[in-house]
């Protein structure tokens, strides 16, 4: 390999401005490509296992969501690939973990990998499930990961890739904006699986009182309520013991009495002249559709719109989604968005990451110019950092990954291999120089003397590597990015170190202090 560098060190030497200018280039041209890489938050990990939240009507009974879901079980079980399938309906009533009897989360594990059909991917199975469960009546279908969907909801209280929060005071006109919000998201390239928070169709039963009967038959408004709290709602009327302990015993007709509108209307009561009255004479019942649940967040109202994306990056996706709702939705006075969900990940990680890069290359700075105790070394040696993120980008750009935290978390490491390889360069070279070497000779010497440790340092971290590049197991996902930075920059890192810095110090030495080379006049 010497015999091939030497050759180009030293047409190098003689045209180093033009060398510069040529790698100046390519850098100035690889951020062009920053547009079109599109950005993530961390790349979708397959666990797997799949997912499928389904959402019914809030109005449905319990029996009911039951059957259905026993259906949606039987369903998935005959889908090639899928090993188990179990589910939950409804959670605790706690307010931390809230869900009712028309929310289930299905958990189906997958058979090995071995043993899916031929080109099958985990992506396929998940898009045959929605084809099997579309046609159940009234249901909405998220796919998601058990660990993931977890994680979202802890952090961002949603388990979308994308949630779209409007807040207002009425639930109502909330609604509606929701719907068109969806119906516009669905225009856009790459949303699939909506889900609108349910914020209607629960069933109520609506009790006004006719203060003119109640008047007539000697009743008052607090009769009527207490009656049909006690009935329906049940009112504690003794305490029962037993040894040590206390129970309070509440009473209530019995569920075929309370849970029927026509037994309500039914109900008689009692005058104080003796007289049985009907309640239906008393009061006009009747059973309306009302909220299942309102939700609020900041003092105020809000509703969710949540959906996934797949096929695209998530930045790009909400870019567009953003300027299409400004253009196609103003929202009526009062009434205010907010994005949530793994974009909002993103964008807390790539703000932190805004703060992080700065002060990681100011860190590097400071160290290097501890050890030459020179500004004009610091400054020659931090040149190797766009070097080195050339290859990354454009690794990147090849592979059709996306810039996430786990891509960066790789050009930060890469730019410490880029920047230990420049060390051991000008360190030579400068000592070199300070045994009388020309610039000339001192960087042919230094140059050939390192050029193994810097191939040897940039081999050894791409061959560890390598294997990322080409796992399959649980988390190769998130691990591929970082090697593909780190793969890719290393191999132009390594070759403009050899070659463009070599080029910057012979400028940069001739500019701070010329000598004579040893050349004849």
């Amino acid at each position: 390999m010497k015999l091939g560098y030497r050759p180009l060190l030293t047409w190098v030497l003689g045209n180093s401005r033009k060398t510069v200018a040529i790698s100046v280039a390519l850098f100035v041209g690889t951020l062009a490509l920053f547009p079109f890489l599109g950005t993530s938050f961390i790349p979708e990990m397959k666990e797997g296992s799949v997912s499928p939240n389904i959402m019914r009507a809030p109005s449905i009974s319990l029996d009911e969501s039951v059957r259905m879901e026993q259906e949606a079980m039987r369903r998935m079980m005959e889908i090639p690939g899928v090993k188990m399938a179990v589910s939950r309906i409804g959670r605790g009533e706690s307010p931390a973990d809230p869900a009712g009897p028309n929310e289930a989360d299905p958990i189906v594990t997958l058979t090995p990998r071995s043993e899916w059909p031929e080109g099958w991917t985990q992506d396929d199975i998940a898009q045959r499930m929605r084809e099997r469960l579309a046609d159940l009546p009234g249901v909405q279908i998220v796919m998601a990961q058990p660990i993931s969907d977890r994680v979202d909801e802890m952090v961002t209280g949603v388990r979308s890739d994308v949630a779209v929060k409007v807040f207002g005071p009425d639930m109502e006109e909330l609604r509606l904006l929701a719907e068109q919000i969806a119906a516009i998201a669905a225009r856009v390239r790459g949303a699939q699986d909506f889900r609108i928070e349910k914020v209607s169709g629960q069933q109520y039963l609506q009790i006004e009182v006719n203060r003119q009967a109640i008047a007539r038959h000697g009743f008052n408004v607090t009769d009527i309520r207490d009656f049909v709290e006690i009935a329906v709602g049940g009112k504690t009327a003794t305490d029962v013991f037993e040894g040590e302990w206390r129970f309070p015993a509440s009473v209530r007709l019995p569920a075929e009495f309370r849970d029927d509108a026509t037994a309500i209307e039914d109900m008689l009561l009692i005058s104080s002249r003796g007289t049985r009255v009907h309640l239906r004479d008393l009061a006009h019942i009747q059973v309306i559709e009302g909220p299942a649940q309102i939700s609020r967040e900041g003092g105020k109202r809000r509703i969710v719109v949540g959906m996934n994306v797949a096929g695209r990056d998530l930045g790009g996706f909400v870019a567009e989604l953003q300027e299409e709702i400004a253009a196609r939705l103003p929202l009526p006075p009062g009434y205010a968005l907010e994005w949530g969900g793994q974009f909002q990940n993103m964008e807390k990680a790539m703000s932190h990451l805004m703060l992080i890069v700065p002060a990681t290359i100011a860190a590097i700075f400071f160290l290097l110019f501890l050890l030459f105790r020179s500004l004009r070394y610091a400054a020659l040696i931090i040149t190797v950092l766009p070097f080195a993120s050339i290859g990354g980008v454009i690794a990147l750009f090849l592979t059709g990954e996306y810039l996430s935290v786990p891509a960066s978390v790789g050009f930060i490491a890469l730019w410490g291999i880029a920047v230990l390889n420049g060390i051991v360069l000008v360190a030579y070279i400068t000592s070199l120089r300070s045994e009388g070497r020309t610039v000339n000779e001192a960087i042919i010497e230094g140059t050939g003397a390192r050029l193994r440790p810097v191939l040897m340092t940039a081999t050894v971290a791409m061959l560890g590597l390598i294997p990322f590049l080409f796992a399959t197991g649980p988390g190769s996902e998130v691990q591929r990015p970082l090697a593909i930075v780190v793969i890719g920059g290393l191999i132009t890192s390594t070759l403009l170190t050899l070659v463009v810095l070599p080029a910057l110090f012979a400028l940069v030495e001739a500019r701070a202090q010329p000598v004579d080379d040893g050349s004849p006049d």
